[in-house]
């Protein structure tokens, strides 16, 4: 009887004992950041002593489970290199196999982010047969939302072939493609992207609830039976379970569902900026997309979109891909052109972030505007080998005088600067570049890239239905 009982507390004592247990984003085949002091996180019961032992040189790292049933611990990576594989023991043993060092990168925002094979892109289609990649790894976070920011996701690490890449993110496929083979390093692509969704969704509540500015204008968001539109609910389900994981930077494409608020883009996206890298600790990159040219139901809500993308160049290490050349059809809001996107990013984070010479890497920016008698003389940063006008004459260019009223201009480039004319404006006071919804213009650099569209104007714009 005796040994009867001693059986039964044995038993009992095992049954108390919580496994370790892993949040979703530490898992096989992830990627975890180079030359890094990178967290592992997890839960288990109170006071379990739990053991970490790495492959890649052999330390075994201890932590005890807090009262809260959480622990974690940080473990030092090398530099890019694998597969290895990680040990964590506490009552129970797991082994995390096929893992890599190398670049982790976060790729966010709506539909254009989203867009993958499924959504009928001839590029993916070319690039199944060739998919099979060993050095890409992918972490595709389904649609989810939250009241209160979340611990952990629902998805797992997977690696890059014809059938996993078939739901990944055109965009970040090829961004992380491309960063792969230029820094002969894995990369980890993590997307959290929602088809719809404006930046409130994105952004921390308390970001915006605090601040009336944004909260009056994340009230005139329309709802919808496809997306949320409260702010912080994606990013509560989708971002904070996240923010333990060591990553590189972030890419993101969105913009598209602002266009109604566009007055307080430069404030919501700067603050959506600013607060991830709060949240993790990092002023990691930040490279996005500017929207492409669409016709919209309200007159210039795009290009006012665009200008705001433009002012968030203030922030520090951010970058901005232009795509006004790269949308062949203005009545589709998802141009089919994602190869050029990812690649144009991957050159920003070549370029700026690794160090590694880049070329085209950046648009031309308008800088600065003189007056030389009855002429426009505008310059630009970025543009380092002169401006070209691809076509007979400049298309998208109107000059204004003290009457605010815009006439198409003809233009010469020579050198970093743009001189332009018109014969019905005798004294030019302003200038407006592709500044329209559709406007696509064919002013590059020589090296190849589409100028931003800009205005050298601070006056209202006309946004009335069309």
């Amino acid at each position: 009887m005796r040994i009867y009982f001693i059986f039964l507390f044995i038993i009992a004592t095992l049954i108390t004992r919580a496994n370790i247990t892993l949040p979703a984003v530490i898992g096989s085949n992830m990627v975890l950041q180079q030359k890094s002091s990178v967290k592992l996180w997890g839960w288990g019961n109170p006071a379990e002593k739990v053991y970490i032992t790495n492959s890649w040189n052999g330390k075994t790292d201890s932590t005890v489970v807090s009262e809260n049933a959480k622990w974690q611990v940080y473990v030092s990576t090398p530099a890019a290199g694998g597969p290895y594989t990680i040990t964590i023991k506490g009552y129970n043993t797991i082994v995390l196999e096929n893992v890599l060092i190398g670049e982790v990168w976060v790729c966010s925002g709506q539909s254009n982010m989203e867009y993958n094979y499924h959504w009928g892109l001839p590029q993916m289609k070319e690039e199944l047969s060739m998919a099979a990649n060993l050095k890409l790894r992918f972490f595709n976070i389904p649609r989810a939302t939250a009241e209160t920011p979340q611990e952990d996701c629902k998805a797992q690490w997977t690696l890059c072939d014809s059938n996993t890449l078939q739901s990944f993110s055109a965009v970040g496929y090829y961004f992380g493609k491309k960063l792969s083979q230029d820094l002969n390093v894995p990369v980890g692509l993590i997307n959290a992207s929602w088809g719809g969704t404006p930046a409130e969704v994105w952004t921390p509540d308390e970001k915006v609830t605090a601040d009336a500015v944004l909260r009056e204008a994340a009230m005139k968001q329309t709802r919808s039976n496809g997306w949320p539109i409260t702010p912080g609910y994606a990013y509560n389900g989708m971002i904070a379970p996240l923010l333990n994981y060591a990553i590189a930077g972030v890419i993101w494409y969105q913009g598209e569902s602002n266009t109604g608020t566009a007055s307080t883009y430069h404030q919501l996206f700067s603050t959506l900026i600013t607060s991830w890298r709060e949240k993790w600790h990092k002023e990691f990159p930040f490279y996005y997309v500017q929207i492409a040219p669409f016709k919209y139901g309200n007159k210039n809500i795009a290009a006012l979109l665009r200008e705001a993308q433009l002012k968030t160049l203030v922030l520090p290490k951010v970058g901005m891909v232009v795509t006004t050349d790269l949308a062949e059809d203005t009545f589709d809001i998802h141009p089919k052109n994602k190869k050029d996107v990812g690649i144009r990013l991957a050159k920003l984070a070549l370029s700026d972030t690794y160090g590694q010479p880049a070329v085209a890497a950046k648009s031309p920016v308008y800088k600065s505007l003189e007056i030389d008698r009855e002429k426009a003389v505008l310059s630009f940063d970025n543009n380092p080998d002169g401006l070209i006008i691809k076509g007979n004459s400049i298309m998208g260019l109107y000059i204004a005088g003290a009457d605010h009223h815009f006439y198409p201009a003809q233009a010469i480039a020579k050198d970093n600067r743009l001189t332009g004319w018109s014969k019905s404006v005798a004294h030019p006071v302003a200038v407006r570049y592709a500044f329209s919804n559709t406007a696509a213009g064919n002013l590059f650099s020589k090296e190849g890239m589409p100028v931003a569209p800009f205005r050298t104007d601070a006056w209202e714009v006309d946004t009335s239905g069309e």
